[in-house]
Formats: structure tokens, C-alpha cells, sequence
């Protein structure tokens, strides 16, 4: 049996490791995490197992991309729980911090990034990417890995995290790796352990709707007849919508109107009780065959 990983808690250690284990001429992969581990989250693991020669995988809740409405307290924790997943991959070190290590007492600079923070989430939730580029910059000081693994469900939050690395020369490749869905289309994500069975039912409508607007795009619907029906799809299920719109993939800038070559994405994001859930769906060029 695999041994389990080597839980390392302060940011120097896991730092000393891993440049170590680089001198040593091996590449090093990185997923940062929240913990609560799902399918999603192991698929970045393997994709990094696949890529490199040693994985660590960082579990935070990370409180300053939380708003003071937000999930914060109750967001699931269970390291032990975590790890014990992790035992089965191919995981040298966990990188698990408390937030005195994070950051520290004084701890005074916070990262701003413009451009593709400044639309959906960054409008709704002000302050949150600011949370995002800070910590997950101080991760990579402390996991100076060779590339760093994320999920394209948080696509908005991929496409910060690529600005801030290339506007700060960050020595990081930044990998984006597909979502994972349940069979009837759900993302995975660990806020869906709050949904209760009716509103898991009802949550389905999210990739629904993404997959409406994927065959509305193909058969050259207006980007405004696209999101109109994504809008009905989710408040007929009884989704408060926050937001539902195709934009450009790499700027989520509005398409008006939409070149024929333009990487197009759909966003949805909704509320179902107090749970908040997000998704998108890329779409392939108009008149592209899709798979």
C-alpha cells in the first residue's frame, strides 16, 4: 500500500523541499486547495501525478476571498479525511497552513488585479479576487513549484490567476484542466454538500442551460437571444440567477457582435437557499463541429 503524504504546515519546510527536490533535477507539480476534496479536485491531482515527478497538494480556507455574507465558517474542513484521499495518488507532501503562517502578524499587502477580475465575480463579490491572487501568490512563494494545476469550473478565477503570473513574471506554468460532472451534468464542486435533494434536482438546470446555449450558438442565435434563454432555463428550475451571458473566453468581454473566430465562454451563476453555485460551458466556433 501507497504511504500517505507528508503533511507539512510551515511555509519554509515545504519551500526547502520542494527547491530540494528541483536541484535534484525533478519536476514539480502544484494544486492548490480548500480542502473538502472531490473527483474534481483528483483529476487535477492525476493530471499532475501524470505531468511530474513529485505533487504537493496545499489544503487553506482561505478567509480574505470570502465576503462577510459568505460561507466562510461553514465551509467543510476535514484534513484528516483529505489526506486519506490523497493517499491513494501519487502526493509527496501536503502543504496544510493555519492562517498565522498565510498570514502573518502586520501582514499589510494585498494583490489587485484589473482586467478579467473586474466583471461577474469581481462585481458581485468585491474584494474576493483580491483574496484569490494574494494568497494563491503566497502559496507559490512557498511552493515554488514548475506548474500549478486548476480547474476550469472557476474559469473567471483561472484567467486572474494567469494575469497575475504573467504581469509578476512568476516562474509558474498554470495549467487548466476540464471540469468534472456528475452524470447528470452537475459540476462537482464542495459546496454541493449544502444542497438539499430538491435543490440538488434543481441545480441540474445550470448545465442545462450551458448546453442549451452551446446548441443556441451553433445555430447562430443572437448572444442576447442566448443568454435570455439561459435566464428562463434557470429561474423555471428556481435558481436566483446572479448572472447568465456568453462572452469572450480570454477577457470575458461582451461579443458584439461575435466574430466567427472568437473563443466564445457561457457563465451561469445562481443561488439555490443559500447556496451559490457557478459553471460555464466553452463554445466552439460557429460552425465547428463540437465533441
Amino acid at each position: 500500500m501507497t504511504a500517505g503524504p507528508t503533511v507539512i504546515q510551515a511555509g519554509g519546510e515545504i519551500r526547502t523541499e520542494v527547491l530540494a527536490a528541483q536541484a535534484a533535477g525533478r519536476r514539480v507539480g502544484f494544486v492548490p486547495t480548500m480542502g473538502s476534496l472531490h473527483a474534481g479536485h483528483i483529476s487535477l491531482v492525476e493530471q499532475a501525478v501524470t505531468d511530474c515527478d513529485d505533487v504537493v497538494v496545499s489544503i487553506y480556507v482561505n478567509p480574505t476571498q470570502f465576503g462577510p455574507d459568505e460561507d466562510f465558517d461553514r465551509y467543510p474542513r476535514d484534513l484528516a479525511a483529505d489526506c486519506q484521499r490523497l493517499s491513494r495518488q501519487r502526493v509527496r507532501w501536503v502543504f496544510a497552513p493555519d492562517t498565522a503562517e498565510m498570514y502573518p502578524a502586520g501582514c499589510a499587502t494585498r494583490i489587485e488585479v484589473a482586467g478579467p477580475a473586474e466583471r461577474f465575480e469581481g462585481q458581485l463579490r468585491p474584494g474576493h479576487f483580491s483574496g484569490v491572487a494574494t494568497i494563491v501568490c503566497r502559496l507559490f512563494q512557498a511552493v515554488p513549484a514548475d506548474a500549478a494545476y486548476f480547474g476550469a469550473k472557476d474559469w473567471q478565477q483561472t484567467l486572474v490567476i494567469r494575469r497575475m503570473v504573467g504581469d509578476l513574471g512568476l516562474p509558474v506554468e498554470v495549467i487548466v484542466c476540464p471540469t468534472v460532472r456528475e452524470p447528470d451534468g452537475l459540476a462537482l464542486s464542495s459546496r454541493n454538500a449544502y444542497l438539499t435533494p430538491s435543490q440538488r434536482q434543481q441545480a441540474t438546470a445550470l448545465s442545462a442551460a450551458l448546453k442549451q446555449a452551446q446548441a443556441d450558438w451553433q445555430a447562430g442565435l443572437s448572444v442576447a437571444a442566448i443568454t435570455a434563454s439561459m435566464d428562463t432555463t434557470l429561474k423555471r428550475a428556481g435558481i436566483t440567477v446572479d448572472y447568465a451571458d456568453v462572452v469572450a473566453a480570454e477577457t470575458l468581454e461582451p461579443l458584439e457582435p461575435p466574430p466567427a473566430e472568437t473563443a466564445a465562454i457561457a457563465l451561469v451563476a445562481g443561488r439555490l437557499g443559500e447556496t451559490r453555485l457557478i459553471d460555464n460551458l466553452p463554445l466552439s466556433p460557429r460552425g465547428a463541429v463540437s465533441c
